[in-house]
């Protein structure tokens, strides 16, 4: 396995991970019945919460199997007025929602693992190379929110030195926020 920077080309797989980290309901809700056109060109833009350049792809034998995409927190307020115009235009909708990150963090927005490759210790080495490329940027925590209602993926964060901080609510749901230290 190999992991690399992602290229505007993983755009459809980034799409697809972030469509997963969100859900459908809550995709539908923000972007319409066409979410996943939407969100694929969100990737595809130079910059948006949702960039290309926000993201790495993990590919096994040379096919692309997973994908994360993490970002400074810091940059949240900056990103978000693009990343919701861009939805604005596609689908008309004005969106508010709540801050999911803030400065002082580097923060893993979602990460995904295509169904053929799960249980391989893909999504393990992405969040791993996130959070080397975070430290390695000067950041001190890397943090991330989980549903309350996702005890697995709770457990795998933990594993990897996460640590649950707060609670939180986030587009409805009830969401553990979770970080590790350099």
């Amino acid at each position: 396995m190999i992991v690399r920077e992602a290229k505007i080309e993983d755009a459809p797989l980034i799409a697809w991970t972030v469509a997963e980290a969100i859900g459908t309901e809550t995709l539908e809700r923000y972007c319409g019945s066409d979410g996943l056109a939407v969100l694929e060109t969100l990737v595809r833009a130079e910059v948006s919460q949702y960039s290309f350049r926000n993201a790495l792809v993990a590919e096994i034998d040379g096919v692309p199997a997973g994908a994360i995409v993490g970002y400074d927190g810091a940059l949240l307020r900056a990103l978000r007025p693009i990343t919701f115009a861009l939805i604005r235009e596609k689908t008309g909708k004005v969106l508010e929602i709540e801050e999911e990150t803030q400065a002082g963090e580097f923060y893993l927005d979602s990460v995904g693992v295509r169904p053929e490759f799960r249980g391989r210790g893909v999504g393990r080495e992405l969040i791993l190379k996130m959070c080397e490329r975070a430290f390695a940027a000067g950041h001190d925590k890397v943090g991330l929110l989980v549903d309350a209602e996702n005890p697995r993926a709770e457990k795998l964060y933990v594993m990897l030195g996460f640590v649950r901080v707060a609670e939180k609510r986030f587009c409805g749901n009830a969401m553990r926020h979770l970080q590790k230290s350099a």
